[in-house]
């Protein structure tokens, strides 16, 4: 059961809330992958396909279809390798999520 407060929460509280939250997801990183996605796939995934976040090592990366995401699956352990040149912040795993259009 929650807990009713009379007062408002501080900001350090809610900062520590948020940080929680975001602790397993690498937000530095997926700046690179966006920067490197045009040379790791092909032309057409990278106009309609999307990396949204890293989190625990898998990169999600949203699709309009599920032709593309059969796609990027097939073509899982390349473009793993096309993030290699990030060392040990490169995704490990990846995961083709249907996006609404």
């Amino acid at each position: 059961m929650s807990e009713y407060r009379d007062q408002p929460r501080t900001l350090g509280e809610l900062l520590n809330t948020l940080a929680g939250r975001l602790r397993k997801v690498d937000l530095r990183v997926i700046d690179d992958v966006r920067r490197l996605w045009p040379s790791v796939v092909d032309p057409v995934l990278a106009e309609h396909c999307r990396p949204e976040f890293i989190k625990n090592g898998v990169l999600l990366i949203s699709v309009p279809s599920g032709a593309f995401a059969q796609r990027i699956n097939s073509e899982r352990e390349l473009i793993l390798e096309g993030f290699s040149s990030l060392g040990t912040s490169a995704p490990r795993s990846l995961r083709a999520v249907i996006t609404a259009s």
